[in-house]
């Protein structure tokens, strides 16, 4: 679904921020070699997750769901100079895709990949966080927040992708359709929570940022 008429999407891309060298490259490397390229945040969406970082300058960021490791290096671009970027897969073959492009970066240092199921492993993560932004299973989102909702610092940002999911949050949602119901449920916990102040952005498939209030 374009939420955008396409003539006025393109100018809104030709009219921001370009993709860095490296980016691009692992954006064509992405869509030559790896399944369901879509998944990429992709140049605009990207230059929307650095602009955010920036903007914040987190000490400690967390992401769940890697990917090719697109997303991590766009949020890392924000990172304070000391901080630390954990980001969390499932697919243990995008593995070293990632870390070559994180290498070849400058932020190679301080970016941690974790190989595994997130429910399992935000629990041993130490760190508190100042930016956390979940990609991943849509079934999973309002687990996810659970998990991170206390590891998220007072005034931390967290970002959430995908949540119009192609408009069919506004649909009739089909009984074996759990991404949507689990969308719906996710939306409603992020608006309805108390700790949280949360606007959703109709950038590409939906964007939510969600902070979480000092008092």
């Amino acid at each position: 679904m374009h939420f955008l008429p396409e003539e006025l999407d393109d100018y809104i891309v030709a009219h921001s921020e370009k993709e860095p060298e490296l980016l691009a490259k692992l954006n064509r490397e992405t869509h030559q070699k790896v399944m369901q390229p879509r998944m990429l945040s992709g140049h605009y969406q990207g230059r929307v997750l650095s602009m955010l970082s920036k903007i914040i300058n987190p000490g400690n960021i967390l992401e769940i769901g890697t990917y090719t490791g697109y997303s991590a290096l766009c949020l890392a671009e924000g990172m304070s100079a000391n901080g630390q970027l954990h980001t969390i897969d499932v697919n243990e073959e995008l593995y070293d895709l990632q870390r070559k492009y994180f290498d070849l970066s400058e932020y190679g240092q301080q970016i941690f990949q974790h190989l595994g199921d997130a429910t399992e492993i935000i629990p041993k993560l130490q760190e508190k966080f100042d930016l956390v932004f979940i990609d991943a299973d849509k079934p999973n989102y309002p687990t996810y927040f659970e998990h991170i909702i206390e590891k998220l610092n007072p005034g931390g940002i967290l970002l959430s992708d995908n949540v119009l999911w192609s408009g069919k949050v506004i649909e009739n949602v089909k009984d074996d359709d759990l991404s949507t119901q689990a969308l719906l449920k996710y939306n409603k916990l992020l608006v309805e929570d108390p700790r949280l102040e949360t606007v959703i952005l109709p950038i590409r498939d939906g964007l939510t940022i969600s902070r979480k209030k000092v008092n």
